[in-house]
């Protein structure tokens, strides 16, 4: 089983993804966390971003079932991997990595931004996770301050619609919903009603 989870920065995708995969002893990747991985070994290294090569080096040596999210979601590095993003090669060298994670038996839950469309388009369900630009830069926010980190709520959610563009309007694997995909709103959710919904119809593909 394979459950596709795709959706802009802060919208819940990758709690949701975490439980879902909990719930049904499955094998979990967040997926963007492949990138900021490859842009913290490059920050690591004093590397040049403009530097295709040395990053796709990098990305074949990222090891995808030690990935610490404590470390990597810093908003930093958070920064530095929308820049790795945009790297065709890059991308195409995580995205095949991806595929093969997902063919782990008994199963696995990827969240990320292309999932349902380009990482795993015959996943057994899709979401697509979203919630408001305010509503997501306030959580991440929360996140930072919460970290010890210091901004303030407008750069969160200038840095938040700026990702967005970058994200929906880059030539590989652009964000978007997968035309078979579950659309979640998670504006007004907290997570334990957010992962009702998701059961739910997970179950009913399922027992279908």
């Amino acid at each position: 089983m394979i459950i596709a989870i795709d959706g802009p920065a802060a919208s819940g995708k990758g709690t949701l993804a975490r439980r879902l995969a909990a719930r049904y002893g499955l094998h979990h990747l967040d997926t963007g966390l492949t990138y900021r991985a490859v842009a913290a070994a490059m920050l690591g290294a004093h590397a040049d971003f403009e530097d295709e090569d040395l990053a796709c080096s990098f990305a074949r040596q990222v090891n995808l079932s030690a990935l610490d999210r404590t470390v990597l979601a810093k908003h930093g590095i958070g920064e530095a991997a929308s820049r790795i993003a945009v790297m065709g090669r890059v991308r195409s060298i995580l995205v095949d990595r991806q595929k093969a994670f997902s063919r782990q038996l008994p199963g696995a839950v990827l969240d990320g931004r292309d999932i349902g469309t380009v990482v795993c388009p015959n996943a057994t369900v899709k979401f697509f996770v979203t919630a408001s630009n305010e509503v997501r830069a306030r959580r991440r926010y929360e996140e930072i301050i919460g970290q010890g980190g210091s901004i303030t709520f407008e750069n969160v959610l200038a840095d938040i619609e700026r990702r967005d563009a970058r994200d929906r309007s880059r030539s590989a694997s652009p964000l978007t919903k997968a035309a078979d995909a579950h659309l979640l709103d998670t504006s007004d959710l907290d997570i334990e009603t957010a992962l009702s919904f998701a059961v739910e119809i997970v179950e009913s593909v399922l027992n279908a």
